[in-house]
Parts: C-alpha cells; sequence; structure tokens
C-alpha cells in the first residue's frame, strides 16, 4: 500500500536535476529505486486498480529519458504515470495523470496534443449545447481543479457567446498541483488523487469519445479513397430476343 512519498524522493529529483550524468545516478541509485521507483509504482497499481475493468491501461515512467529528444538528458528529474485507453500516439488520446517533480506533484487530466480535427469536433459539440459542458467544467472548478490549456496564437471566431471561454483551446488539462509535504509525505495524496479523477472522468470521456469518433472517421475516409468505385454496368442498346 502506498503511504507517501519522502524528503529523499524530492531530494533525489533535485539532484538528479543539477548533476544529470551516469556517475552521479549510479552513486545515488539506491535511493532512487526504494524512495522514487518503489512508491511511484505502488501509487500507480493502487490508483490504476478500479479502471482494470474499463479496458485502460497504466504505465509508469522510467528514469531514463530518449536521448534521441530533446533536452538531450540522460535523466528524468520529474517522474509520472499515466492511465488511459491504448492508443497508437499517448499524447493525442486523454488521460489521467500523476506527475512528481522537486517542486510537487501535479494530477488530473490532460490530453496533450490532439488532432485539430478533433478539437474541431470539440468546438462543433461545444457550440451545439455550451450549457453541458459549462456546467462540467463548473463541477471541476468547485473541486478545486484548474482546467487550462495552450491556446491557439490566431484566435478563431466563436459563434456562440456561452462557449467563448473554452473556443480558443487546442489542448486542454484539468488539474491540481500539491507542494505540501505533509500531503506528499503521506497516505493522503493517494485519497487526494483518487477524488480528482472521479471528478474529472466526465472531460476524460467527452475527449475519449471524440477521438474514437475522429479515428473512425478517417478510417471510413481512407476506406472509401483506396476502394475504387464499380463501375455501372451499361444497359445493351437493343432488346435481347429469347
Amino acid at each position: 500500500m502506498f503511504n507517501g512519498f519522502s524528503q529523499d524522493a524530492l531530494d533525489f529529483l533535485l539532484g538528479i536535476r543539477i548533476n544529470n550524468n551516469k556517475e552521479w545516478f549510479e552513486a545515488h541509485k539506491k535511493i532512487y529505486t526504494e524512495k522514487v521507483q518503489a512508491p511511484l509504482k505502488e501509487l500507480c497499481e493502487e490508483i490504476a486498480e478500479p479502471y482494470n475493468g474499463e479496458g485502460m491501461m497504466h504505465k509508469a515512467c522510467r528514469i531514463y529519458r530518449d536521448a534521441g529528444f530533446p533536452p538531450y538528458l540522460h535523466y528524468r528529474d520529474a517522474m509520472w504515470f499515466v492511465i488511459r485507453h491504448e492508443a497508437l500516439y499517448w499524447n493525442r488520446t486523454p488521460c489521467l495523470y500523476f506527475e512528481i517533480s522537486p517542486e510537487g506533484a501535479e494530477f488530473g487530466f490532460g490530453i496533450p496534443k490532439p488532432e485539430a480535427s478533433v478539437m474541431e469536433r470539440f468546438r462543433a459539440q461545444l457550440a451545439e449545447d455550451p450549457a453541458k459542458f459549462r456546467a462540467i467544467a463548473e463541477s471541476v472548478r468547485k473541486a478545486g481543479i484548474t482546467i487550462s490549456g495552450e491556446q491557439y496564437k490566431r484566435k478563431k471566431p466563436c459563434p456562440v457567446a456561452e462557449a467563448e471561454e473554452y473556443w480558443q483551446f487546442r489542448s486542454m488539462t484539468a488539474a491540481v498541483k500539491v507542494t505540501d509535504t505533509e500531503e506528499l509525505f503521506s497516505r493522503r495524496l493517494a485519497e487526494h488523487i483518487a477524488g480528482v479523477f472521479n471528478a474529472v472522468q466526465p472531460l476524460y470521456d467527452i475527449f475519449r469519445e471524440l477521438v474514437e469518433i475522429n479515428t473512425l472517421a478517417k478510417a471510413i475516409e481512407k476506406e472509401a479513397v483506396l476502394v475504387p468505385e464499380k463501375e455501372t454496368v451499361k444497359a445493351p442498346d437493343v432488346e435481347f430476343m429469347w
């Protein structure tokens, strides 16, 4: 059972940020495995358990960074886990996430890099019934969760005034941040995460459906392009005599 992180975990993450090299990591590897990796896995397994029967997967990250991507560091200074449905491109699909860094923890719902067509469908849905989404967003905010996201640099005209607040989002996050070490180092953190995940579930469901619809629409469109139309059978010029 997860019983919290520790000051050793935060100190390690700060240390690896400052000393991002193999020598420092190897010298502090035991602290990583016992104080960071082990509790992160415990937390991930516990929080993910209620979602296991819903066709969702969970994954906790490794300390090692992918060397082929910026900022080209060897090790992570923030550790995370995600709970989501399977997807070819993980950052284009919604997820429930948790991250711990030297500054504290952040957790909630996110869809980091949705396809433009998914957000077009979101705006169409929003314009059709803005009150429905606003009610969900208000419920999320009442739970102490902040809704934010990257916005378009060139504003898109919004035809419905009630939808304006969310019209410019090109990605979306609904999350809380915890810096209080009393919570980070206790079982309360797991309980808080579970409550936040439950509160943002409606947002996850909305974007999960939008991604599914978008994927299906693209598959149908692709199939229509690949399958040539059958030639129309031309009627005979003269009647047959039987």
